[in-house]
């Protein structure tokens, strides 16, 4: 049975860290991860989470994207897990949107991304995957990846003054 697991914040060194290769995708150890991170991503409404936001600093990513009060046009996706992603290509447009993120809990910020990704990742069964991701999801695998890398949404902003608070955020929303 999965469980729910405590999402470490910014300050925790494994934020900061970088994630590690998953070499046996096929362990008990690696299969109740992925669960967990499932469960603990529904748990606090997220639409996406890595490894290093639940204390293990291992290259898995869960993109879960479906609508919700905070993401009301999100596309509508089963939970997938991507083990050892690896971007390998991408557009040369970038669109600036807000994210939010569970490990810097009440903060958003205008955020740069490419529009469009092209993947690599290995699937929790050990298959091999070529995907290609746009808008939203696109957005989100970016941001959970950065992750692996030791990076926050925050890092990419363009200016201080993209960021905001969640009040004021919901605020922007309601205009």
């Amino acid at each position: 049975m999965a469980n729910i697991r405590e999402i470490y914040q910014l300050g925790s060194p494994v934020i900061r860290s970088m994630a590690a290769k998953v070499e046996d995708v096929h362990s008990t150890q690696i299969q109740t991860l992925i669960d967990d991170m499932i469960v603990t991503c529904k748990d606090s409404k997220g639409v996406g989470i890595a490894a290093p936001q639940v204390n293990c600093s291992l290259a898995i990513v869960i993109i879960a994207s479906e609508p919700s009060e905070r993401y009301p046009s999100a596309p509508q996706m089963e939970p997938t897990a991507l083990i050892n992603p690896k971007i390998i290509s991408h557009s040369p447009k970038m669109l600036k949107d807000w994210e939010g993120c569970l490990s810097l809990p009440g903060i958003r910020a205008q955020v740069p991304r490419y529009s469009e990704i092209e993947v690599a990742y290995t699937d929790r069964d050990g298959n091999k995957h070529h995907v290609i991701y746009s808008d939203f999801v696109a957005r989100v695998f970016q941001h959970e990846y950065d992750h692996l890398i030791g990076k926050v949404f925050i890092d990419r902003v363009e200016s201080t003054y993209d960021i905001v608070m969640e009040k004021e955020y919901q605020r922007i929303l309601a205009q």
